[in-house]
């Protein structure tokens, strides 16, 4: 059994309990490749629990998770929403101006951002992306065995995506800043040092790449500098939006859809019921992320003593949300560890967050979702598993560093 916790002996009351302690370290390689047991011991010991390795509060049931991720009242973004407290002596990295602000401040970034990347910009980026889309399957189809991560996932997305905000994004070097900056969420382990290491020779590159310079005439990221320019957004808050936005729109939505390839290739029977309902691709994306969340991990700091979840927490300390352990959570879920594209997860699983900070991208994931999944459902007649799938180990995000596929066109 992998844990061991205790339990603390201070009898519940209106003030709450102590958290229970939990002596797991949820950042090491061997639970980062299966995290399912610690996700279900975190669950199981407490609806918030004290991890010992790190002295921070941990939530993984449904109801607590939404609750930090959406009550910024009393959780704040604003101290940064990795391990490590920005507001502290020795923050080694600037906040981002989007993900770590809380209202009124975000409220008014993200209406302006909001503005910019309207519903209606989105539905014309509709047409370039199946486009591509149809590129990528008739390469797959030739190639009838592939590997679905670097062929489809990555190869759809990290073409669209940067095109579509208007920057020059190299398919390797996204990747690796991509590993980089999740780890750089958790602590300042091995695994974060390694990637550190592996992006040192392109961090210059990366700084420039959302520079006003480096953004394409016309594109998201020139409208977000022009923003700055009309004083819509504040002095020098451009790059870190462009930052924020460029990586939160790539790394997840690769692992979404990974994971829905994963899975349908598993399940022949939801295969072949995609391809007679095409509007069950929406769903096939939206279980996916909440079977195996792509942004696993997210932080917030306590602003000042609260109870939640029965639970007293101390002000000025961190709370870990581990998101794929909520999307688990039997509480919320019937059957939680299977995949089931009826399920009707969208807009309850917390994949995208929750509340103010709810990803602001998401349309997007769910069109290049939709637009990859449909045009391989229309074309291809079988997906089957043709080799053992294996994971990148990073400390805050699940995704699958190889998904050996095989297919027969329709």
């Amino acid at each position: 059994m992998l844990r061991e916790a205790t339990q603390a002996t201070a009898q519940a009351g209106k003030d709450g309990i102590e958290a229970p302690v939990l002596d797991i370290d949820p950042f090491t390689e061997t639970v980062l490749a299966d995290p399912y047991p610690f996700h279900a011991a975190l669950r199981e010991t407490g609806a918030v629990v004290l991890l010992r390795p790190y002295g921070i509060y941990a939530v993984g049931r449904h109801e607590e998770a939404k609750t930090v991720l959406s009550d910024d009242e009393r959780f704040m973004a604003s101290a940064g929403t990795g391990m490590y407290d920005l507001r502290k002596p020795g923050a080694w990295r600037p906040r981002s101006p989007l993900l770590e602000t809380d209202p009124p401040e975000h409220t008014k970034l993200r209406a302006v951002l909001t503005r910019i990347i309207s519903p209606f910009v989105i539905r014309k980026w509709r047409a370039d992306f199946e486009v591509e889309a149809e590129r990528i399957v008739e390469r797959i189809l030739d190639l009838g065995t592939f590997d679905a991560v670097k062929e489809i996932a990555e190869g759809f997305v990290l073409t669209v995506f940067p095109n579509a905000i208007g920057v020059d994004i190299p398919h390797e070097n996204a990747v690796a800043i991509g590993d980089m900056n999740f780890n750089a969420i958790g602590p300042n382990n091995e695994i974060f040092q390694r990637s550190l290491r592996k992006v040192e020779p392109i961090l210059e590159w990366y700084q420039k790449s959302f520079q006003r310079e480096s953004m394409r005439p016309g594109g998201f990221g020139e409208q977000i500098y022009l923003a700055q320019d009309a004083s819509e957004l504040p002095a020098d808050s451009a790059p870190g939006l462009v930052r924020s936005f460029i990586r939160g729109g790539m790394d997840t939505t690769i692992a979404g859809i990974g994971f829905a390839l994963n899975q349908l290739a598993r399940s022949p029977e939801q295969w072949d019921a995609i391809r007679t309902e095409p509007a069950l691709v929406r769903g096939a994306f939206e279980e996916a992320i909440r079977h195996e969340a792509p942004s696993q991990t997210q932080f917030r700091t306590v602003v000042r003593e609260t109870v939640l979840g029965g639970v007293r927490l101390d002000a000025d300390r961190k709370v870990a949300i581990f998101m794929g352990a909520a999307n688990r959570d039997p509480r919320r879920w019937d059957h939680p560890d299977s995949y089931d594209i009826r399920r009707g997860a969208a807009g309850i699983h917390l994949a995208f967050g929750s509340g103010a900070h709810i990803c602001i991208g998401q349309m997007i994931a769910r069109l290049e979702a939709e637009v990859i999944l449909s045009a391989l459902a229309r074309r291809t007649a079988t997906i089957e598993i043709a080799g053992e799938p294996s994971y990148r180990i990073i400390n805050t995000l699940r995704t699958l560093k190889e998904l050996p596929l095989r297919v027969t066109r329709a």
